[in-house]
């Protein structure tokens, strides 16, 4: 572990606060925080009850970033995301009234139980931080952050997310299941109080600008820029492969591999971190040809072809 100045120190004590009501979890933990720091959206795809909301929940109270919760069913309206203009009588004039977008961390909970109407009122916010509503341009606050969360596809009353809206989350996270270990502390946990509750503020929003500021200046050299647009001409190429990941995908690798080196101590990114990083920002982008799905191959083989197709690029010494 490289050395951590302060800020950074304040992110490890962020993961651990974390970490008390997220058992066994701390992979999940780490990726949420990647994508925290590198400005991404983070979407969390398992089975119902294995923490996906509590995650959430926990990354906002940790954090003391405003919060709001959108619990998305079908009679959802996208008016109700991203806000609606109404006259107001008093002023003689069209007021706007701000919707749940309007916050800096957003827990979009159950995302695929919605229209695909409601769904895509989300698209403008995550790609370009704003929102338009009758025409006229509303900011978003900084930092801004969509963590939404969907039940494994298949599920009855599901509409599954199409490819431009998956496109525009950084990283897909998978809870799994816990250990019996970590289920009997999380037994134990419920005999009292919820430990969400008990989640306590370790940082200021002004302090995790800062984090943000640290992880823009983590230095990337050339050939790890060309090594990561290897890796993503090589999943289009893939024989196997309908759909491979797009520029944004590479530009979101990048910014997460800066994010995931500053939680490790380091002002540098290393090889190592973005074939670390292949599955959570690459696996939710590819859509496979049919014929891959009937011979039960998976994104997973896809991309360790690709990680031992390209030759990373040699370390060099700091």
């Amino acid at each position: 572990m490289a050395y951590m100045n302060g800020n950074q120190q304040l992110m490890s004590q962020l993961a651990a606060e974390i970490s008390k009501v997220i058992k066994g979890k701390q992979e999940a933990v780490r990726l949420i925080l990647t994508a925290l720091l590198a400005q991404g959206h983070v979407l969390i795809e398992d089975v119902p009850g294995v923490g996906k909301t509590t995650l959430a929940m926990a990354l906002g109270r940790a954090t003391g970033l405003a919060f709001r919760r959108a619990q998305f069913t079908p009679d959802v309206m996208a008016s109700d995301i991203t806000g609606f203009t109404m006259f107001d009588r008093e002023e003689n004039r069209f007021e706007y009234r701000a919707g749940l977008v309007m916050t800096n961390i957003l827990l979009a909970d159950e995302i695929n139980r919605t229209s695909p109407k409601t769904q895509s009122a989300l698209l403008e916010a995550m790609e370009e931080k704003r929102v338009t509503v009758d025409g006229v341009v509303h900011q978003l606050p900084s930092p801004f952050m969509v963590i939404a969360t969907q039940n494994s596809q298949g599920y009855v009353g599901t509409f599954p997310l199409p490819e431009a809206q998956l496109d525009r989350f950084m990283i897909k996270i998978s809870m799994g299941y816990p250990t019996v270990e970590e289920e009997t502390g999380i037994l134990l946990d419920r005999l009292g109080v919820n430990p969400v509750d008990e989640v306590r503020q370790v940082m200021t929003a002004e302090q995790l600008e800062e984090c943000i500021g640290e992880v823009q200046r983590v230095q990337t050299a050339d050939s790890l820029c060309r090594y990561i647009a290897e890796l993503s001409a090589a999943t289009r190429a893939h024989g196997g492969v309908e759909l491979g990941v797009s520029p944004r995908a590479s530009l979101a690798i990048l910014q997460a591999a800066r994010a995931f080196a500053y939680l490790d101590g380091r002002d540098y990114v290393v090889p190592e971190d973005i074939v670390r990083l292949m599955i959570p920002v690459f696996s939710h982008r590819i859509v496979l040809r049919q014929e891959m799905k009937l011979r039960r191959m998976d994104v997973t083989s896809v991309l360790q072809d690709a990680v031992s197709s390209v030759a990373p690029p040699v370390r060099r010494s700091l």
